[in-house]
């Protein structure tokens, strides 16, 4: 962001491409009162909207929200690319766990008519 006044692109290895910011917040806790984060906006090829985020956890704490960030701002693309692919991951992992256990529409009706036979 340092070189090009702009937040960083990359291809997801979902083949979405993801923008990245540095985002902090106040934690509410005195020995460190500021943390930082990363937000992954994704976008659609073609869609000029976005169509979803990724977020990492905090990855640094400060006593100023200027040093949260900057802590963050010091890791290498590599390791922002590395974060990325690993929620991806994690994301895929987790709606093939959803999509395995819910029900399609018509069979809950199914089950629904057959309870009050």
């Amino acid at each position: 962001m340092a070189v090009h006044a702009r937040p960083a692109a990359f291809e997801g290895r979902d083949g979405a491409s993801y923008s990245v910011e540095i985002v902090s917040d106040e934690t509410g806790e005195r020995n460190r009162p500021f943390t930082a984060y990363l937000l992954f906006v994704r976008w659609r090829a073609g869609d000029p909207v976005a169509s979803g985020h990724l977020e990492t956890d905090y990855l640094a704490h400060a006593d100023s929200e200027k040093d949260a960030i900057a802590k963050v701002g010091a890791l290498k693309l590599s390791e922002v690319r590395s974060l990325l692919d690993g929620l991806i991951a994690r994301s895929v992992e987790s709606d093939r766990q959803t999509a395995a256990t819910e029900k399609r529409w018509w069979d809950a009706m199914r089950e629904e008519r057959e309870g009050d036979a």
